[in-house]
């Protein structure tokens, strides 16, 4: 490539190419496919265009980004930039010029195509028992003859009323008591940690406690705050994990914690941070009255101190970042974390925006590449209950497999990579208006037909110029290898075949050899640009669905299970998944598709589950101990099956549910 460009990656879209030199951020942002808000017409006033330029070296990109790298700051940003922003690397992506190799961090704020995270809250039964009560008593006032502590009357007052014993009380709890008893007459509503510990006295009667569960995936994270009095989920709300500018992977991010000082606590600071900003999202969206739009009276605000308790699951990697436990012990055998159990800590001292004496819970880790998320999962699906034998994968960045029934349960970690979720691919992104998310391709005229997310007309009821095609997202990218496969235009082997040369939109690719074939032509597009899927595209996605398949049939040969009563998807992936595809291509086994189902954020289920009944608390532990660990990668047989997955469906295991397919006799 020639000198008068440099490579400009923008997270968290994954989005990254070339770009002429001097070119400002936010016409790179165009380029490419990401498009900052810039409402001020780019004229160095609104400031809405703040974005922040990473500084260091990023092995996974093979890049050195630096600040230096997007030119001087202008006048403009000296006016708008607090000293602290620019301390921080923050520019204006209207004035900032690529200069030299850069990795760009887009806020949410900036972003102009907002993502789209299904991680919707499912009707699940929960036996409503939470980790935080609210109890109301009436305590007797003291006089001359009776000077018992105020403490001690509060404690007796709930012994007496609730047969609550043995109480402690945070300091925070305490140092508010002797106002709020005297300021309301001595009626008050107690909040009380698992039947052991006061830890907030408020004057209002009835007073509500809420809490947060949150599912801090590699990629995206899921807050779904709840009532605890009522186990309803009053809203749910996500947002972008920050840290994907580190690497799409976990991998990544524990070699960007090796090589830089200070990695971890910089990426623990800004995970904390992004959590802290959905939960004053989550205070500043419930103001209103749910059967109104009046707006209600102060006391019936959510506010952030009204969060009692906060329960997390996680892959055991964010897992360690979060708690700025040392990651390296995970990224090399034995993959050992530093714990496994469930752990609680005061939110305070995760500098949680939460009531200081709030409790976080974190689910338990069973192993370096399976964490709290999967006992999510399974706290959510119970296979440990059933008497059928469940194929459970939670599709992400990461892989994460449980196979078993009551007798027994196996789980296992295959590296999916991020190729499903579109970084890896040459035009892919995260699901965001404009990406494609449905395709389909005629085998007679390999014509293609798609449906992008923001828009409900599939092409072939548009015009071109309405679609405004950015790139393709994870269901997108799992349908083309399906479609091309059903059209001929690829083979089992994965390659382009001779009809797709006989195709007007197969062609070889002046610049990079690399042979590809059009999905969406330019004017179909936002940015200027043929959306194409290329032969290196092809062979990122054959190797992750090889690797969950790969998975899948390790654990079935390990427990000596040859028939699955049912499969399920779990993740945002798998809510978009179009089943029939997936078998076609052997991402899942071979199967009846009335025995797949699409089971959504089974994991955030889960920790909600644990976050409302402290029972499931205990069973997340013992499901930690009960289930066993596959270590794929150490299997005998490992790389063999992983080659012969990635053919279409698969080099040699029979598909029978596919008899009749146009592609057993295709080679």
């Amino acid at each position: 490539m020639e000198q008068n460009t440099a490579i400009v990656i923008f997270q968290p879209s994954g989005r990254r190419g070339h770009v002429p030199l001097g070119t400002t951020l936010v016409e790179a942002s165009r380029l490419l496919g990401v498009d900052i808000e810039a409402p001020c017409g780019e004229h160095h006033v609104c400031g809405k265009c703040k974005v922040r330029v990473e500084d260091g070296i990023f092995d996974k990109y093979a890049i050195h980004s630096s600040p230096d790298h997007a030119g001087p700051i202008e006048p403009a940003e000296e006016e708008i930039l607090s000293l602290e922003e620019k301390h921080e690397g923050h520019r204006l992506g209207c004035t900032a010029t690529v200069q030299g190799d850069l990795l760009v961090y887009v806020p949410e704020s900036s972003r102009a195509g907002k993502q789209v995270v299904s991680k919707a809250a499912r009707k699940i039964d929960i036996d409503l028992n939470p980790g935080v009560k609210q109890y109301s008593v009436k305590v007797e006032e003291p006089t001359l003859e009776d000077g018992m502590a105020d403490l001690e009357r509060v404690k007796s007052a709930l012994e007496s009323n609730y047969g609550l014993s043995s109480l402690t009380i945070d300091i925070y709890a305490l140092r508010s008591l002797p106002s709020i008893v005297r300021s309301s007459h001595w009626e008050i509503t107690v909040s009380v940690w698992m039947d052991k510990e006061i830890i907030r006295i408020s004057p209002e009667a009835g007073c509500r406690g809420y809490g947060f569960a949150f599912d801090i995936g590699t990629t995206t994270i899921a807050g779904y705050l709840c009532d605890l009095g009522t186990g309803k989920v009053v809203g749910t709300y996500s947002t972008m994990n920050p840290q994907v500018k580190y690497g799409e992977d976990v991998v990544s991010r524990i070699s960007y914690h090796m090589g830089n000082p200070g990695g971890l606590a910089r990426m623990s600071s800004e995970l904390i941070a992004a959590i802290n900003g959905l939960i004053d999202k989550a205070a500043e969206g419930n103001r209103l009255d749910e059967d109104s739009e009046v707006a209600t009276p102060e006391s019936t605000i959510i506010r952030a101190e009204d969060i009692l308790e906060i329960a997390f699951c996680s892959n055991t990697a964010m897992h360690h970042i979060l708690l700025q436990l040392d990651p390296e012990p995970l990224g090399t055998i034995p993959f050992t974390p530093s714990i496994h159990g469930s752990v609680n800590f005061k939110c305070r001292d995760l500098g949680l925006h939460a009531h200081p004496a709030a409790n976080a819970f974190f689910l338990p880790s069973i192993a370096g590449y399976v964490g709290g998320d999967t006992i999510g999962v399974m706290l959510a699906e119970t296979p440990q209950s059933s008497e059928k034998i469940q194929l459970i994968i939670d599709i992400g960045t990461n892989g994460e497999l449980v196979l078993g029934n009551k007798d027994k349960l196996l789980c296992s970690s295959c590296a999916t990579g991020p190729a499903l979720e579109g970084a890896q691919v040459e035009f892919g992104m995260r699901a965001a208006p404009g990406a494609i998310e449905r395709l389909k391709i005629d085998p007679k005229t390999t014509d293609v037909d798609y449906k992008v997310i923001g828009r409900n007309a599939w092409r072939r009821y548009s015009k071109p110029e309405e679609m405004k095609t950015k790139g393709i997202c994870g269901s997108g990218i799992l349908d083309v290898l399906g479609e091309l496969l059903l059209a001929g235009i690829v083979s089992k082997g994965g390659a382009f075949s001779q009809k797709a040369r006989a195709s007007d939109r197969f062609r070889e690719n002046p610049e990079t050899g690399l042979k590809e074939f059009v999905l969406a032509w330019a004017n179909e597009t936002s940015i200027g640009n043929d959306i194409v899927i290329t032969q290196k595209d092809i062979r990122q996605i054959q190797m992750a669905k090889a690797s969950i398949y790969t998975g899948c049939k390790l654990m079935m040969q390990h427990m000596g299970i040859t028939h699955l009563d049912s499969i399920k998807i779990a993740g945002a992936f798998g809510t978009h998944i179009d089943k029939h595809l997936a078998r076609v291509i052997g991402l899942i086994p071979d199967c009846s598709l009335e025995t797949v189902s699409s089971v959504g954020n089974a994991a955030g289920d889960g920790c909600r589950a644990a976050l409302l009944n402290r029972e499931k608390r205990k069973e997340a532990d013992q499901l930690c101990k009960k289930v066993a660990y596959l270590e794929l990668t150490l299997e005998e047989n490992f790389q063999g099956e992983l080659v012969a997955a990635t053919q279409l469906p698969h080099m040699t295991d029979r598909f029978h549910h596919l008899d009749g397919e146009r592609i057993l006799s295709r080679e």
